[in-house]
């Protein structure tokens, strides 16, 4: 009896520990299909990407081209232009060639107003310059003269060497400035019985150009009949006095180019000579421009 209970004891205690354990088993999942764990994006290798073959044809636009490609992008190429040849150049006093002024500056000749021009040419006469009208300059850029005058002494007595070309306003205030300030100068330099001036030598008068004959910048004064530019003197013996830097000159030769340039400023509106630049250094360079409330420039 008791080894029956211990038998069937035995029995209930096998199973179940058979039922306990078939849980377990439908859990197991076969180790092939177990999943990997991804990788981490930040952490994951970095595949190459594959290249792909390009289109035969025209290159791709770049990235900053956002326009569709034209048919003119198909024309072929244009020859290239001739250039444009350079601005001929007028001889200038020297003989050599200065250039002219830019079309930029290009400016009709200034009209003369009849009235003053016929009173400068009265006052001239009475001053016994010697001179002629002349037929009106027009050489373009900005260069010409309404009424030009052909000068040909400054004084009676007194030539212009050469004669030369300008408005009469410059005539009457070179012959008003040789009157007033060059004569008296030379009496009292050399003596009122020593050799008088018998001629005034002149470098520039009317040029077409540009100022210090510069390839660009402001047209001078001489393209407009307004300048004269004086190189020296010569007395009735022979004798030549030019101008040249005399700033530490003691001789009363040196007081006399100081003293007429000086005076200069009183008729002309710019006074340049020796000491001003390198390129007034061999005479005075008197002009008659125009600035606002009358203002004088004077070396």
């Amino acid at each position: 009896m008791v080894q029956g209970r211990f038998i069937l004891l035995a029995l209930l205690l096998s199973a179940s520990l058979a039922v306990a354990a078939e849980p377990a088993a439908k859990d197991l999942v076969p180790e092939d299909t177990v999943p990997i764990p991804e990788a981490r994006p930040d952490t994951a290798p970095a595949t190459p990407p594959i290249p792909q073959e390009k289109p035969a044809g025209k290159a791709a636009p770049p990235p900053d081209e956002t326009k569709p490609a034209s048919p003119a992008d198909t024309k072929p190429t244009e020859p290239a232009k001739e250039q444009t040849p350079k601005e001929e150049t007028k001889p200038g006093p020297d003989g050599k060639d200065a250039p002219a002024p830019t079309e930029t500056k290009a400016e009709p000749p200034e009209k003369e107003d009849p009235e003053a021009y016929a009173a400068c040419l009265a006052d001239l006469k009475q001053a016994g310059v010697d001179f002629s009208e002349a037929r009106p300059i027009d050489d373009g850029n900005g260069c010409g003269i309404d009424k030009p005058l052909t000068v040909r002494t400054v004084l009676p007595g007194i030539k212009l060497e050469p004669e030369a070309t300008m408005r009469c306003q410059t005539a009457l205030a070179l012959s008003r400035w040789a009157k007033a300030s060059v004569l008296p100068a030379a009496d009292i330099a050399y003596g009122p019985n020593a050799a008088q001036i018998t001629a005034f030598n002149q470098a520039t008068s009317y040029a077409c150009r540009n100022r210090n004959n510069a390839e660009s910048g402001k047209i001078s004064e001489h393209a407009h009949g307004n300048a004269i530019d004086i190189a020296g003197f010569r007395f009735s013996d022979g004798k030549t006095v030019v101008i040249e830097p005399r700033e530490k000159d003691a001789t009363l030769v040196g007081a006399f180019e100081r003293a007429i340039t000086a005076s200069a400023c009183l008729f002309f509106t710019t006074v340049l000579g020796p000491g001003s630049d390198a390129a007034h250094e061999t005479h005075l360079h008197l002009d008659l421009i125009k600035r606002k409330n009358e203002y004088r420039y004077c070396w």
